[in-house]
């Protein structure tokens, strides 16, 4: 149970000990003792079975009507409390499968080579290349996974510095020059000659990167193009990632971000997105002060824009 939880109990407590109060006020009314005791019974209940009824109360007194408002209010809270805790249940189930099925597939692959070079000595070094390659996919895996959690527990909190965003945006690019090339991307590059000095951490600043280019090369496949920009503005400087891909429908530029979200085709053998890059992303440029938006016209422009606060 988390602490927002923690809070509505308290605060119901509260009402209880207010329905001490005016019964001790108003107490040598026999209506009033009347009506205290049913809303007090009547809450009892409510908490007991944790059902989703509220507070009623039939009486002209504005003190009681009052308390029963504020009780109900607080009920209110408890119940979307209630809510969030249980989506955050199902995203949790559904974080568990999506790891299970993502780490099963490499790993079935991994044995059925182990098992070949086991009964043929002679197997070739391509076999032995493609077990080690997913290998490492696994290990890829299992380092988002954890990754994301240390995020989210707040264990992961990236040291901030005066770093320049030029000079790792021409190294993330240039990470991605032999992919790009071979697969015939038009490329194109807009970043300031002089340094744009902003509050980060290096590594999380490439990670972010590293993510959002690979997916305008995933994603962004039949657009044959790729962008990548920075603006400047008085107190951030904004990463701009463009690809002009399949894109992403408007009902879904929020949920892109939720740990595990993915789209129909993305656990395809082509595209295999496992619905955490953009998580971490988000998470990490939180970090640092700043934050990642999109804007999407299918076919057309898909544009990440990841703001850093500016250092002088």
């Amino acid at each position: 149970m988390n602490s927002t939880v923690i809070i509505v109990f308290l605060s119901i407590l509260a009402g209880f000990l207010l329905l001490i109060v005016l019964y001790q006020q108003f107490g040598w009314k026999a209506g009033i003792r009347r009506n205290l005791r049913e809303v007090n019974g009547r809450l009892g209940k409510i908490l007991e079975s944790d059902s989703d009824e509220m507070v009623y109360v039939f009486t002209e007194e504005a003190q009681l009507q009052e308390l029963a408002a504020q009780i109900n209010g607080l009920l209110e809270k408890h119940l979307k409390v209630k809510a969030d805790y249980r989506r955050s249940e199902i995203a949790s189930r559904k974080m568990l499968s999506n790891i299970s099925h993502d780490i099963k597939t490499p790993m079935t692959v991994i044995l059925g080579y182990l098992e070949i070079l086991r009964i043929n000595s002679a197997a070739s070094d391509e076999m032995l290349m493609k077990t080690e390659q997913k290998a490492k996919e696994v290990m890829q895996l299992i380092d988002r996974f954890f990754t994301l959690a240390k995020l989210e527990s707040g264990d992961l909190a990236p040291e901030l510095s005066r770093i320049d965003l030029c000079e790792l945006c021409r190294k993330g690019i240039l990470d991605f020059y032999e992919l790009l090339t071979n697969r015939a991307f038009q490329v194109e590059v807009d970043l300031p000659q002089e340094p744009v000095w902003v509050q980060g951490n290096a590594e999380s600043v490439m990670r972010i990167l590293n993510n959002l280019l690979s997916n305008a090369v995933r994603y962004g496949a039949d657009g044959k193009y790729l962008g990548l920009a920075i603006r400047v503005e008085e107190k951030a400087a904004c990463v701009e990632v463009t690809d002009r891909g399949k894109g992403i429908e408007a009902s879904f530029a929020e949920s892109v971000f939720e740990r595990l979200f993915t789209m129909e085709d993305s656990r395809n053998r082509e595209i295999q997105g496992n619905g955490l890059g953009l998580t971490i992303a988000r998470d990490l440029a939180r970090q640092m002060g700043g934050e990642i938006m999109l804007k999407s016209v299918p076919h057309v422009k898909t544009v990440f824009t990841v703001s850093f606060i500016r250092c002088p």
